[in-house]
């Protein structure tokens, strides 16, 4: 299933406390579950003002549902091409 990251703007997001993000969690969980397989969380970064998820979807309209579903922004969505890390550099090209 192709990965997407998704780049939220929300102000003042690295002042929420645990329990704001635990709730914004639930409901993003909630509306996947409603959602079904084709769509999935799999993790988050949070930032000052920003939040930066990754999901798995068959397409990119699934992510923007979830968007609209949940109430959360969803100001940028790209199609993840590839993924480096270090570990890159010392790879033997095919």
């Amino acid at each position: 299933m192709p990965r997407f990251v998704i780049e939220r703007e929300i102000p003042s997001l690295g002042k929420w406390t645990p329990q704001d993000l635990q709730a914004a969690s639930r409901t993003s969980c909630g509306v996947l579950q409603a959602m079904g397989p084709q769509v999935q969380w799999v993790h988050s970064y949070v930032t000052d003002d920003k939040m930066y998820c990754i999901y798995q979807a068959a397409d990119e309209e699934l992510v923007r549902e979830h968007a609209r579903r949940g109430g959360f922004p969803a100001n940028s969505v790209a199609r993840v091409r590839c993924v480096i890390d270090p570990s890159t550099a010392e790879a033997v090209p095919a």
